[in-house]
């Protein structure tokens, strides 16, 4: 007998976690980071629907911290089992867990000294860097399209997803008491954007599908368009003698605007100017990229092997110390500065963001989805003032909003991928959404076949 038990990112888009019980132990669907409110997030990235030292292997989709950030915690509390992903995941997750910790800690740190007022309220932190390296070392490296055995009469294939690098749909083949497929999607990823193969279209057929739907109720932009706007922009704000500014993700959405700029420069469009990533994360997620061309289409292999570049390393100024970063606040010439978090709701963005927005000739440009009540949603909605470390600023600058960027399937892409397989399963499983995203997704799958379609409450579980 086999069972789907959903606990993250079950009826929410966060802490991605669902267990696959067997008659010969429990195993892991991702183990991601619950972000919210700090009680709620706390309470819940401490608790597991079992101890986890009897959990069995855990199968990593990919490196976002929504799906891998609380496998140290995991660790912490006695996880011991291998922990299967591609190699460039594994990678990613060897800087980007060890990134997390860091925040972990400093914001423990920060509550016990400025918010904790009583030695009852001091916090730990959720996991430390001792715990992520701990956890690293429970990685094991698949390939793509190769069976890895996890369990007796069990075994997993990781799937190009087209997301972020190293991102895989994982197929689960069960051969047990009943023969079966299960295909979690992980997160989906789009056609033609830029770096990274294209996820198949139709993904492999199966018996049960366990499926993401974050953008399932919404149609993207082209992203073929993506390079020459940003490109244009860039250029006239130049011209004006003006900064552009570009908060971004450190992990997949940097490396997709520097490729873009290193092929229009090499093309002629971009004209050149200084070009500074200002993110120690992004910097090593990008060694991270360069050190992985074998997840690279094969436009970017060509660049690749025509430039031996592709990430400008020669042209682009990455930058991980703080003194140098603060230097650029004395720079008065146009140049381009890309720096995380994608939301401006921390890191060295806000400085870049404090010292430019008050100059018309300036340019922020938002290559993500911001939401609501964070500082880059003000942007978006151009406030006139804009609240930076506690001061009031004039938007003064230009701002422009490219929706192409994102690397989620969308409604398209999903009903080009799930649907031709739709009529083939037994039962789907709708999970990493809300509202209109999950009734979006039960309908694509409905109207393409599917006849049984679940939406999964936390803790639902599940007799296959």
């Amino acid at each position: 007998m086999a069972e789907l038990e959903f606990y993250g990112a079950a009826q929410t888009v966060t802490g991605s976690m669902h267990l696959l019980h067997l008659r010969d132990g429990t195993f892991v669907l991702d183990c991601g980071l619950f972000q919210g409110q700090r009680a709620e997030s706390q309470h819940h990235n401490r608790t597991f629907p079992m101890p986890p030292a009897e959990m069995g292997d855990l199968l990593l989709s990919h490196a976002h911290i929504d799906h891998s950030g609380n496998i140290p915690g995991l660790v912490r509390q006695g996880f011991s089992a291998p922990i299967y992903a591609t190699a460039a995941t594994c990678d990613l997750c060897d800087v980007m867990l060890a990134d997390s910790a860091h925040i972990q800690e400093e914001d423990a740190r920060f509550w016990n000294e400025k918010r904790a007022r009583t030695p009852a309220e001091r916090v730990q932190p959720l996991y430390t860097l001792d715990d992520a390296r701990a956890a690293v070392k429970l990685f094991r490296p698949v390939g793509y399209n190769q069976w890895q055995a996890f369990a007796d009469g069990a075994a997993a294939q990781w799937i190009e997803a087209g997301h972020i690098l190293g991102s895989a749909c994982i197929m689960v083949a069960v051969h047990q008491d009943r023969p079966m497929h299960i295909l979690f999607t992980g997160d989906l990823g789009r056609s033609n954007i830029p770096i990274l193969r294209d996820p198949p279209c139709p993904l492999p057929r199966a018996d049960y599908l366990i499926t993401e739907c974050t953008y399932a109720d919404r149609h993207h932009a082209n992203p073929m368009d993506m390079k020459d706007k940003l490109v244009r922009i860039i250029n006239e704000t130049a011209a004006a003698g003006g900064k552009v500014i570009i908060p971004a993700f450190a992990v997949g959405r940097t490396q997709m605007i520097v490729y873009y700029l290193c092929q229009a420069l090499a093309e002629g469009s971009l004209k050149p100017l200084p070009v500074f990533v200002d993110s120690p994360l992004s910097v090593q997620a990008t060694e991270v990229f360069m050190k992985h061309p074998e997840c690279y289409d094969a436009e970017a292999r060509d660049f690749w092997f025509r430039r031996g570049d592709i990430f400008g390393t020669k042209w682009v100024n990455y930058i991980t110390a703080v003194e140098e970063s603060k230097a650029l606040n004395d720079r008065k010439e146009p140049c381009v500065i890309i720096a995380s978090s994608g939301m401006c709701e921390a890191g060295r963005i806000l400085h870049h963001l404090k010292n430019n927005v008050e100059n018309e000739a300036n340019t922020v440009i938002i290559v993500g989805f911001m939401a609501q009540h964070t500082l880059g949603r003000r942007i978006v909605e151009r406030r006139e003032e804009i609240k930076i470390f506690g001061r009031m600023y004039k938007l003064l600058c230009r701002v422009e909003i490219l929706n192409g960027f994102s690397a989620h399937a969308d409604a398209d892409d999903f009903a080009r991928c799930l649907g031709p397989i739709a009529s083939d399963l037994r039962a789907a499983f709708v999970v990493h959404g809300e509202g209109s995203q999950l009734t979006a997704m039960t309908d694509i799958l409905t109207r393409a076949g599917c006849k049984t379609v679940h939406v999964p409450a936390p803790g639902e579980r599940f007799t296959l």
